[in-house]
Order: C-alpha cells, then structure tokens, then sequence
C-alpha cells in the first residue's frame, strides 16, 4: 500500500479524535504499517468541530500532514461544509446520512449510512463512531478488521467492549452490504 490519507471531521463529542487514533492504532500496531495522526477541534470543544486526520503507509512517514485525503468521513452537515464539499474528485466520502444532507450538485463517489442510528439501535448513542468505523473498515480496504476490533478494545473503556463489538459489527456488516451494492452497480 502507498500512502493512504483519511480525515475524519464532525463536531466535539463524536468521537472524531478517538476514532482516528484508533484507524492509526489499527493500522500501526496491528497491520504493522507506519501511521500517523493529528486532530483538531474548535475551543467550544463538545459541540464544536472537530477534525483528525490519518496518514497510513507502507514505508516511513516523512510529510505528517493530510493533504490530498482519498478517504473523508463526515459525521456533522458543519463538517461536510467545511471538508466534505472541498474535496478531490477521486475521494471517497463516508457521511452519517441522517446528520448530513449533501448539496444538490454533489456528486462523485459518497457512500452513505446512519450511524447514529444503529448507535441507538445497539444500545447507546455514544458508539456512533464505532459503527462508523467497523463501516469505514468494510468499504475502504485500508485496515483488516481484526486490526480494527484489536485497536477498539485497547482503547475503549473496560466494561464497554461488548456494547462497542455490536456497534462495530453492525457498522461492518453495513457496509460489506454498500460494497455489493457498489460492486453491483460498477457492471
């Protein structure tokens, strides 16, 4: 794998920041690639935006900052504003599809979920970055889920790791369906 750059934004409180210590955790210790990440969020803190960005690679890492990412997950219409409209044409783009509604004229390849409500589903609102990410896991091919659930449960709470195997998993499982949708629709 080449360098792979994936920005994850929303607003305090998601779980942004956790979500990409957690992909560079996955890809890192558990992949055994080079991963760096950095974050940045508003000074309202929860509630305001909130951005952390992951390099993946195969090789060292000399240049840490994103600036072309192939991956971007939005998770806030704030955060699709400010980094989901303004992205290359190649770029994949995850959105939380009851939290984010697209421009009319948007187009190029967005795939689409809702998190937050199968957060609810599985039992509380607060993994809805954990279903994000076991989503992020199936449709974009950069870390092994084993990595994944590996990174999870090094970082969640203790006593939490059921609640966020079912968020992962029910994230996973929805997107392995997008990418059947997807591959179906490329023929």
């Amino acid at each position: 794998m080449a360098r792979t750059e994936v920005s994850l934004a929303g607003f305090g409180g998601q779980g942004i920041v956790l979500s990409g210590y957690i992909i560079g955790q996955a890809a890192c210790i558990y992949d055994n690639q080079h991963a760096i990440m950095t974050q940045s969020y508003g000074p309202e803190a929860r509630g305001g935006a909130c951005a952390s960005n992951v390099v993946i690679s195969d090789k060292p890492i000399a240049y840490p900052a994103v600036t072309n990412p192939q991956v971007i997950v939005v998770m806030s219409q704030e955060a699709y504003q400010k980094y989901g409209r303004r992205r290359d044409p190649d770029a994949t783009l995850i959105i939380d599809e009851e939290l984010v509604e697209l421009d009319k004229d948007d187009s190029g390849r967005i795939i689409a979920a809702p998190f937050t409500r199968f957060a609810n589903e599985v039992g509380r609102k607060i993994v809805a970055n954990i279903v994000m990410l076991g989503f992020f896991t199936a449709v974009a091919d950069i870390v092994s889920p084993q990595a994944m659930k590996d990174s999870i449960l090094a970082s969640v709470p203790k006593g939490t790791e059921n609640l966020n195997m079912r968020a992962f998993d029910k994230g996973y499982e929805c997107g392995l369906n997008q990418k059947q949708v997807l591959k179906g629709n490329a023929k």
